[in-house]
C-alpha cells in the first residue's frame, strides 16, 4: 500500500534533391517542431554551454517527459516529511534522529520542536537526506539508504500528500508522466508469507498465498491507493478553477518488490504484483493503476545478493506464466569494491536474459559485466532501456563524468533516458539530471530531447505509441501531416489519440516542445542580461 503508513553526400542531380527535400519536410512535420526552431534552439544551447546560469535556466523550461526511476518515499524533500510529522504528533529520537510514532518517550521529542529550534531541524534535514554527508561519519552510500528507515514513520498516513508534492514537482519541471514505485502492500503480507511453510515449487507457493487470503490483501492495498489518489486531487484543487498545475502530471505505479526480504515475502510481493498489474483477472481483479513491478533495496546487501539467483527464478516463472505483465529492474547499481569482483559480472545479463527486464535501472557496472560489448548490442536489438540516475550514481557510488557508461550505452544504440531516483533525499530534480548530462556528460540539446521522448516511449503507461519508429521518431500515419501545438489535430488523428493514453501524453511533449522552440532564446537572454523585462 501507499504508506498509510523519477548527406552529407552530394546531390548531384534534381532528380534526387526532389525526393530528398520531399523527406526532410515530412520529417520536420513528423518531430513536431520545424527543423528550423529546432536548430535555432540547439545552437543557443551550445552557444550557453560555458554560461551555468543560462544554462540552468533553459533547462528548467525545457520539456522533460516522465521520470521513469523514481521511488516516491526518496521522492520528497526532508523538509515535507518534518512538516507532517510535526501535524501528526510524531516525535524524533535525539539521539538517532529517527522519527517514531508519539507519545514521546524518554530521549524522544516533538518533531514540531523543530519547528522553533533552528539546530534540530537543521540536524534532522541532513539525516532525512544526503545534505552534509560528509559530516555524518558514515560513507554517501550508508547515510544515504540509512535516511529512509529515520523518515519511514513520517509516511504513514501520509500517502496522499506525497503524491500531491510529486506530481506538483513533476509541474514544476515541465513533466507529464511519473512511474512511481511504492510499497503497495505491507505487514499483512509479510505475515501471510511468513506463515507459509517454503516450497521451491513456484506454483504451489503461489496457491498457497490465494488460498490462505492474499485476495483480500490486494483488494484493501488496491482501496488505499484509490484513497490516496483522491486526497492527492483534493490538495492540488484537481478539477477547479484553482487546479494546481500537477493535476496535469499522470501518475502511474510500480510494485516494489523488498529483495532484502526473505524468499517467502519477496516470491509473495512479486504474486501481488503480477496480480495487481492485471495477471489474472479472474483470480484478482487488476489495479488500474499498478503497471508492473520492480525490485528495490540496496543490491549490494546480503540477502540481494545472496538470493538474486533466486530472484531471478521467481521472475522467470511469473514471467513464462504472465508475460504481458511489465518488468522494470535495479541492475548493476554496483561499483568495484563495492561486492567481490564476480559479483560485478552478471547482474545486468540475468536482469535482462533470466529477469525479463524490459528496463534497467541504473547499469552502472555494465563495463564490468562478462562481455559487456554483446550485452549491450543484445540490449539494444531487444529494445530495453536504461533509466540513468545521473545524481544517484554520483552520490552513492561516486560514479561521475568520463567514468559513467552513459556514453557507452548511447555508442551501442542503447535507448537511455534521464530519471531523478529519490530527488527529495539526494536534493535534487530532474532539471538538475539534464544540466548534469549537458555539463558533466556533455550532451547536446538535441540528444536530451531525444531522452525525453525516450522516456515516454518506453514508459509502461497502456495504448499504442506516437511514434510508427520508436528510435527514428516518426509518427504513425494517422497523425504525420499534423504538428502537434499549431492547430486542432485532424479526425483521424484525434481518434487514433482518443484510442491511446501514451499516445495522448507523446503529443503534450511534442506540443510542447514545438512552444519551447518557438521562443527566440537569443533575444531573451540578451534582454535579461540587458535588464530589461
Amino acid at each position: 500500500m501507499i504508506p498509510v503508513s523519477r548527406s552529407r553526400a552530394r546531390i548531384a542531380t534534381t532528380v534526387v534533391i526532389v525526393p530528398l527535400l520531399l523527406t526532410l519536410l515530412v520529417s520536420a512535420v513528423a518531430h513536431g517542431s520545424s527543423s528550423s526552431d529546432e536548430a535555432h534552439t540547439s545552437t543557443y544551447f551550445q552557444s550557453i554551454r560555458k554560461d551555468p546560469n543560462l544554462l540552468l535556466a533553459f533547462l528548467r523550461e525545457m520539456p522533460k517527459g516522465a521520470d521513469l526511476h523514481n521511488h516516491l518515499s526518496g521522492s520528497i524533500y526532508a523538509e515535507s516529511y518534518i512538516q507532517w510529522a510535526s501535524e501528526a504528533k510524531d516525535c524524533v529520537d535525539t539521539t538517532t534522529l529517527n522519527i517514531v510514532a508519539g507519545p514521546c518517550r524518554g530521549g524522544e521529542v516533538p518533531v514540531g520542536d523543530a519547528l522553533a529550534d533552528t539546530t534540530l531541524y537543521a540536524n534532522l534535514i541532513d539525516a532525512l537526506s544526503m545534505r552534509n554527508w560528509r559530516l555524518s561519519g558514515q560513507s554517501a552510500h550508508d547515510h544515504f539508504f540509512a535516511s529512509f528507515s529515520k523518515f519511514g514513520q513520517a509516511t504513514d498516513g501520509a500517502g496522499g500528500k506525497m503524491l500531491a508534492d510529486a506530481a506538483a514537482g513533476a509541474a514544476s519541471q515541465h513533466l507529464v508522466y511519473q512511474e512511481l514505485m511504492i510499497p503497495v502492500t505491507g505487514k499483512d503480507l509479510e505475515t501471510l508469507a511468513k506463515s507459509l511453510e517454503w516450497e521451491d515449487d513456484f506454483g504451489r507457493m503461489q496457491l498457497k498465498l490465494l488460498d490462505n487470503g492474499l485476495r483480500p490483501i490486494l483488494a484493501t492495498a488496491s482501496q488505499q491507493i484509490r484513497v490516496a489518489e483522491a486526497e492527492r486531487d483534493k490538495i492540488l484543487n484537481c478539477a477547479t478553477a484553482k487546479a494546481d498545475p500537477g493535476c496535469q502530471v499522470k501518475q502511474r505505479f510500480l510494485f516494489q518488490v523488498s529483495r532484502g526480504k526473505p524468499k517467502e515475502v519477496a516470491f509473495a510481493q512479486m504474486v501481488s504484483a503480477f496480480l495487481m498489474a492485471g495477471a489474472d483477472p479472474k483470480l484478482v481483479p487488476p489495479d488500474p493503476d499498478i503497471l508492473g513491478l520492480n525490485l528495490v533495496m540496496p543490491e549490494d546487501w546480503y540477502v540481494p545478493m545472496h538470493d538474486f539467483p533466486l530472484h531471478m527464478r521467481m521472475l522467470d516463472y511469473m514471467h513464462k506464466k504472465y508475460p504481458q505483465i511489465h518488468i522494470a529492474l535495479h541492475a548493476g547499481e554496483l561499483v568495484e569494491g563495492l561486492v567481490p569482483p564476480d559479483g560485478l559480472q552478471f547482474h545486468v545479463r540475468d536482469s535482462v536474459e533470466m529477469g525479463h527486464a524490459e528496463r534497467i535501472g541504473h547499469g552502472v557496472d555494465i563495463m564490468e559485466e562478462a562481455r559487456p560489448f554483446d550485452l549491450m548490442r543484445e540490449m539494444a536489438s531487444r529494445n530495453i532501456m536504461v533509466e540513468i540516475c545521473l545524481t544517484s550514481n554520483d552520490l552513492i557510488l561516486g560514479v561521475r563524468g568520463p567514468q559513467h557508461p552513459l556514453r557507452e550505452y548511447m555508442r551501442a544504440g542503447v535507448p537511455v533516458a534521464l530519471a531523478t531516483d529519490d530527488e527529495g533525499v539526494a536534493r535534487s530534480d530532474m532539471t538538475h539530471e539534464y544540466l548534469k548530462a549537458a555539463q558533466e556528460q556533455d550532451l547536446t540539446y538535441v540528444q536530451l530531447k531525444r531522452m525525453a521522448r525516450t522516456s515516454l516511449e518506453h514508459a509502461f503507461i497502456g495504448g499504442a505509441s506516437l511514434w510508427r519508429d520508436g528510435n527514428a521518431f516518426a509518427v504513425v500515419k494517422e497523425c504525420a501531416s499534423q504538428r502537434p501545438g499549431m492547430e486542432k489535430p485532424p479526425a483521424g488523428c484525434q481518434k487514433f489519440l482518443d484510442g491511446s493514453e501514451k499516445a495522448r501524453l507523446q503529443w503534450r511533449l511534442e506540443e510542447q516542445f514545438q512552444q519551447f522552440e518557438s521562443r527566440s532564446w537569443a533575444a531573451a537572454a540578451g534582454d535579461a542580461r540587458s535588464g530589461k523585462q
